[in-house]
């Protein structure tokens, strides 16, 4: 198997590479990052920046492999230096909240867009995006975190729409968004206080959880949104 995995100098997604270059099945797995390149010791694994705002950026990326098995991007943002998830809607910033958008949602898109025929071999397929349980506009009962609920909404509607569009040109393929859980990552950690001990996982913990449901996949389990539990959260 060839697997890409964006995203690998992140909590998850390293945990993603490191677990999926261990096993046998796999003979190649195409990482990125973004600022800070990983050092990857496992010859398995090929590793090139990628900045998920530019489509050329993307392009040249996927430009680097023919085709492969499975696609999962754990690349997501949720705050920064200057900007954390908004209580009120008085704190809503315009470039913030795109920002939000471009990375947790249309990147996911774009490499949909540049992938698809890499996915062209007949082969059973998977293309897996880290979502969150907070895009689930069904179970948003806080209200709050505008930016980030909105473009993890926006993305699990670009998983069911592609997965609707690849039942008819990639049949064999499974598209899903997956929730990890409250991890222990960059991402996490400012928001971490009040959650209980036991339900704050570590970046292994969540990949393997999330690996578990991807192996299990076929193509009839297309166009839904997992919880790393296996069960399945409504949109």
């Amino acid at each position: 198997m060839k697997i890409a995995v964006v995203g690998g100098s992140g909590g998850i997604g390293r945990a993603f590479v490191r677990q999926l270059a261990g096993r046998h099945s796999v003979e190649r797995v195409y990482t990125t990052y973004y600022q800070h390149p990983s050092d990857w010791s496992d010859e398995k694994v090929v590793c090139h920046p990628l900045d998920l705002t530019r489509e050329d950026s993307i392009v040249s990326w996927t430009s680097q492999f023919n085709e492969i098995d499975w696609l999962i991007n754990a690349v997501g943002i949720l705050h920064d230096r200057q900007h954390g998830p908004e209580k009120s809607i008085k704190r809503l910033d315009a470039e913030f909240y795109l920002r939000n958008m471009q990375i947790n949602s249309l990147s996911h898109l774009l490499l949909a867009k540049y992938t698809h025929d890499k996915f062209r071999h007949n082969r059973p397929g998977i293309f897996a995006s880290v979502s969150a349980r907070v895009g689930s506009i069904e179970e948003n009962y806080l209200g709050g975190w505008y930016s980030y609920r909105a473009s993890k909404a926006a993305l699990n509607m670009g998983i069911k729409t592609l997965s609707i569009e690849w039942r008819r040109s990639l049949p064999n393929m499974a598209v899903a968004a997956l929730h990890p859980g409250t991890t222990d990552t960059e991402l996490s950690r400012p928001f971490q206080r009040n959650v209980p001990a036991d339900q704050l996982f570590t970046p292994d913990y969540s990949a393997s959880r999330m690996l578990q449901i991807l192996d299990s996949l076929t193509a009839a389990d297309s166009g839904k949104f997992w919880s790393f539990d296996g069960t399945i959260l409504p949109w």
